[in-house]
């Protein structure tokens, strides 16, 4: 336990330059852990040290903890931490002070540019020669990056998981497709190979789709960016998924602004966007039979003078509020047990790439609208 305000000859302090050299370390070394001081040797440290006292105003900080979230020195602890003028409920330092015990916790922060880091927080106890609690000890670990890396093992591991049944049925169609196939061109009857290589067309599409939501929702990619037209990317997704739409009965529109400057985005990525945001809208429609017929119009045009936006409108079965809310969180589904959520993630991760945002609007059996604004750079 740290103590303060002992005398100074009840003290016995080994310096780091003793130790060394007790274990038989080159000299060398020991003189440079001694010429750098405990108080440089603090601030290399990889974690966020701060001493506060009972209100739990900052009394001394670690370079580490200025380089993240400034001096802070004066300041109260959640202030700096996270920009609130509200105490932890959870605080460690707090039961550090009332019980002399050291606690842990898991914190979401903000740093002084503004980013949100998870940290794992332990408070210690310095103590007066009387035991007495004057100041607590808080060491924060940045683990960001260990919490992102967990995030992307389960969505993998749950992406398999939930996916395998949709690509199992893939598989079974592509069989049945090549079987057709192979039967035309038994009975040398172009007509049914024809049908038979749209079926494994279709399948080929879909399975497509599928692995590239895994890769994408899994995998930590740096988006590419070149400059391109806004309406060329929509017609090209268009073009792919119209033999989908007129196989369910759908009509599938474009009607894009060919005026539209060129933008700097990663083509694969907005392209990926468009293919889940138009897929989902067919299968909208899919599921809506109270019509023979539908519609899908896929729209880029101007949003205002500094923005542009990609709209994706169905006349489907449309969402309650309950279902609107829940749209963006890990694995949820519009089909239900017949979908795993996994494109909405995607699309929800490559908006947020982007510097984008997202409005969708909805009526319960009129249908939706999903429109996806980006600046124009």
């Amino acid at each position: 336990m740290n103590k303060i305000g002992c005398p100074a000859d009840n003290r016995k302090i080994v310096s780091p330059e003793t130790t060394v050299k007790s274990a038989g370390t080159d000299t060398r070394i020991s003189e440079t852990f001694a010429e750098l001081g405990y108080k440089t040797i603090i601030d290399l440290l990889p974690s966020y040290i701060s001493i506060q006292d009972h209100s739990l105003r900052i009394l001394f900080v670690n370079q580490t903890f200025k380089n993240d979230f400034g001096n802070g020195v004066g300041e109260l602890c959640h202030v700096v931490y996270k920009k609130s003028e509200e105490r932890c409920a959870n605080c460690p330092v707090q039961k550090t002070f009332s019980d002399k015990r050291v606690h842990l916790s898991e914190e979401t922060v903000r740093l002084s540019n503004g980013e949100f880091s998870q940290v794992i927080v332990y408070s210690a106890p310095i103590t007066d020669i009387s035991g007495n609690v004057v100041a607590v000890m808080e060491m924060a670990t940045n683990i960001t990056r260990v919490k992102e890396m967990q995030k992307e093992l389960a969505i993998l591991g749950q992406s398999f998981a939930m996916l395998s049944h949709d690509i199992k049925n893939i598989l079974e169609g592509l069989q049945g497709g090549a079987y057709v196939v192979d039967e035309g061109l038994k009975d040398k009857d172009p007509e049914l190979t024809r049908k038979g290589w749209e079926v494994v067309k279709k399948n080929i599409t879909e399975i497509s789709i599928v692995v590239q939501n895994i890769l994408y929702s899994a995998k930590k990619r740096k988006p590419r960016h070149e400059r391109v037209s806004p309406d060329s990317l929509a017609r090209e997704v268009v073009y792919l998924l119209e033999e989908k739409a007129k196989s369910l009965n759908v009509q599938l529109r474009c009607s894009c602004n060919p005026s539209l400057p060129q933008v700097l985005v990663d083509p694969a990525s907005i392209k990926r966007m468009l293919c889940n945001l138009i897929g989902n809208a067919i299968e909208a429609c899919k599921l809506d039979k109270e019509k023979d017929t539908h519609t899908v119009t896929v729209r880029a045009d101007f949003y205002d003078r500094t923005h542009f936006a990609f709209e994706v409108e169905d006349d489907g079965v449309g969402m309650d509020e309950c279902t609107k809310s829940n749209l963006f969180k890990g694995f949820f589904s519009t089909k239900g047990c017949n979908g795993t959520g996994l494109g909405l993630l995607v699309v929800d991760k490559i908006i947020k790439e982007h510097g984008g945002r997202i409005e969708v609007l909805t009526t319960p059996g009129k249908g939706s609208t999903f429109r996806v604004i980006f600046k124009i750079q």
